[in-house]
């Protein structure tokens, strides 16, 4: 048996995504901007997948930016939105959870004369929002918030973050990073107050290298991407064809039979818990049910390094990832793990399993297992 419990680092491409891609690649393979038929029949998938996407979030298609993936989305809205509001004060606020593709770009605003403020969590990972309240200026244009932490599961109160930053200043941008969120919840940005919402095919059964940008009709970016103007401007480049008739697929495809899809998902990740929970030295950083991401399950093996874990359960066909596998292989100390209250010796030890639609009871029957016959063995001869 090989079971794959890595899917918060990427996912397997569903077979309706690669039958797409192979008749854009194939037969309808001509440039989106050609004026020609072919060119006509090409820019409508583009127009399809933005209809699609723009569906499941209930708003305007043309508030959907199609990109290379969340890391550029992350970029184009963060870089964007500071540069074109940049007059009205140079104050961001953001968590100390964030994933790298938000604390990168703004490590670069900072360098280009912008203040970050960084929210602290508590130990399940959750902002205190009485912090962002008093963390709120007169010169804060954006506050920046994943929604789902991509290493624990941390779900973020959206609504109250949007209700607190509008009440103090209605002209504050509200960036979401819905990477690790969309298609593991139905995200209504307009309903909850989000200006901007970033997301990635690969995360839902996509392709690599295709995501998106919800931008709000209301809300102006100086765009990062320069060229043919393609995208009302924001983001030229010749439109990506078969990436983006994936991600619409994709994105349909996440939102058909959802609840019963995340309720599958979430009681292999329940299942697991029950049995590890009280095991000795086991402590699980992500909550049961709801409470935390469906998908996303961080366990901390005390005394036995993430690494040494991984290879020993990869002879077991068991693939899952040390910590975050979205940033590049040198070892650190992961932030969020730190934030959470992690001592570096736990930080290091702490493994990440994540589920998807085509996981089973069986696997994780398979995973718990080997987890009980190679935990004391690991600790035996460590």
């Amino acid at each position: 048996m090989r079971v794959y419990f890595d899917n918060a680092a990427s996912t397997q491409t569903a077979k309706s995504v690669v039958d797409i891609m192979k008749k854009t690649m194939e037969e309808d393979y001509a440039n989106p901007s050609a004026k020609h038929i072919m060119g006509i029949e090409a820019e409508n998938y583009y127009k399809d997948a933005a209809q699609t996407v723009a569906e499941t979030m209930k708003v305007n298609p043309k508030e959907i930016v199609f990109t290379s993936g969340g890391t550029e989305s992350n970029n184009m809205a963060l870089i964007g939105a500071a540069q074109a509001y940049k007059r009205s004060g140079k104050h961001i606020i953001t968590s100390s959870i964030e994933h790298a593709s938000v604390y990168e770009p703004l490590a670069y605003l900072k360098e280009e004369g912008f203040e970050i403020s960084v929210l602290k969590t508590d130990g399940l990972g959750h902002i205190d929002l009485e912090e962002l309240k008093d963390c709120i200026r007169k010169d804060t244009i954006l506050v920046s918030i994943m929604l789902v932490n991509n290493e624990v599961g941390a779900v973020e109160p959206a609504d109250e973050i949007s209700g607190i930053i509008k009440k103090a200043n209605p002209k504050i941008i509200f960036h979401a990073d819905a990477i690790q969120a969309y298609g593991k919840y139905k995200i209504y940005p307009k309903k909850k107050g989000i200006d901007l919402l970033s997301a990635s095919g690969h995360k839902l059964h996509g392709p690599k290298g295709v995501g998106f940008l919800y931008v709000n009709e209301n809300i102006r970016l100086k765009p990062i991407v320069f060229g043919g103007g393609q995208q009302r401007g924001l983001r030229s480049g010749t439109i990506n064809t078969p990436g983006i008739a994936a991600m619409g697929e994709a994105a349909r495809s996440a939102y058909t039979d959802f609840d019963s899809k995340i309720k599958k998902i979430t009681d292999i990740k329940d299942y697991i818990i029950d049995n590890i929970k009280d095991l000795e030295g086991v402590k699980v950083n992500s909550q049961k049910g709801l409470l935390s991401a469906p998908h996303v399950l961080s366990i901390t093996v005390q005394g036995i390094k993430s690494e040494v874990l991984l290879h020993a359960f990869e002879a077991k066909n068991i693939y899952f990832s040390s910590g975050s596998a979205c940033s590049s292989n040198h070892p650190r100390v992961s932030k969020t793990l730190k934030a959470i209250g992690l001592s570096d010796e736990e930080a290091f030890s702490t493994i990440r399993l994540s589920f998807s639609e085509y996981n089973t009871v069986s696997e994780a029957d398979y995973f718990l297992r080997n987890f009980n016959e190679l935990i004391p063995l690991l600790k035996k001869f460590k």
